[in-house]
């Protein structure tokens, strides 16, 4: 890791959910990968990547960069992604979204100290309220932004009931926690890039699900939980199970097939008739 400037953003739009509560360290920026990551973000912000009008499909899609809630990989899993989406004729959206505050210093917070573990038997998954009040601000964050994009939408050329959401890792988790928390956000469409796969109780109105994950995700158990939750609920669901790939990689051109999860990602979009203009 490397500290590096912010970056400008000069189309960054502020979100209005306000500071983190209680934080003191403020925003900073790194290399890794070859890619730049954001800490400590206190203030949300929503930057649009529109495409071309001539092309430009009407549909919209938020992206949640990951990163655990301490990081934000905006580049692979924000930018780039964003980019790739606006050159499809689909209007895209980069949430930088709050953060668990870290070590304001590089170095500490790239080698924490981590605690001895305990014995003891390990806690239940947490149900998806107390998911969402884990993660209430970056929720808010998220309905926020869809709430900017649909007061917005004639301006951006977007169809208001066209907002989708994809999101990677923890972005995925707060994709997958946005949607069914019952709020107005209402996605007409999401995807979780390397996301958790544990079974949630699906809606009967859930949007469709586009899921890419590798087999050797280390952060992520075999299990298809998720998938049969979707299935189960009648509700469209696709998923992608590439033989390698690891956990987040995103937009980096590798040697694995799971590489090609974008492509195949656009296609599912066109296969739903985001590709282009509703009838």
């Amino acid at each position: 890791m490397t500290s590096i400037e912010t970056p400008a953003q000069p189309n960054a739009i502020a979100l209005g959910t306000g500071p983190l509560p209680d934080a003191e360290t403020p925003e900073s920026w790194h290399s890794q990968y070859g890619s730049k990551f954001a800490r400590n973000v206190t203030v949300a912000t929503l930057t649009p990547f529109l495409p071309d009008p001539a092309k430009a499909s009407g549909a919209a899609v938020i992206v949640a960069p990951g990163g655990g809630f301490r990081t934000l990989s905006m580049e692979n899993e924000g930018w780039q992604v964003a980019e790739a989406l606006a050159a499809k004729g689909v209007a895209a959206f980069v949430l930088k979204y709050r953060l668990n505050q870290t070590a304001a210093d590089l170095n500490e917070f790239a080698n924490p100290i981590r605690p001895r573990p305990r014995g003891g038997p390990r806690s239940e998954r947490p149900t998806p309220a107390e998911m969402t009040a884990r993660i209430a601000p970056q929720v808010a964050d998220a309905n926020a932004a869809f709430a900017l994009i649909r007061e917005n939408s004639e301006k951006w050329h977007v169809d208001p009931d066209r907002i989708g959401m994809i999101g990677f890792s923890a972005g995925a988790m707060l994709t997958m926690t946005t949607t069914l928390s019952g709020g107005e956000s209402k996605p007409a469409f999401i995807a979780s890039i390397y996301g958790g796969l544990n079974a949630v109780e699906v809606p009967a109105d859930a949007p469709p699900l586009f899921v890419a994950i590798a087999a050797d995700d280390p952060l992520f158990p075999v299990g298809f939980g998720l998938i049969e939750s979707w299935r189960k609920a009648n509700r469209p669901v696709e998923l992608h199970y590439y033989e390698q790939g690891g956990h987040g990689f995103g937009m980096y051109q590798k040697s694995t097939t799971s590489t090609g999860w974008f492509d195949a990602y656009v296609r599912w979009l066109g296969m739903h008739g985001y590709l282009k203009p509703a009838s």
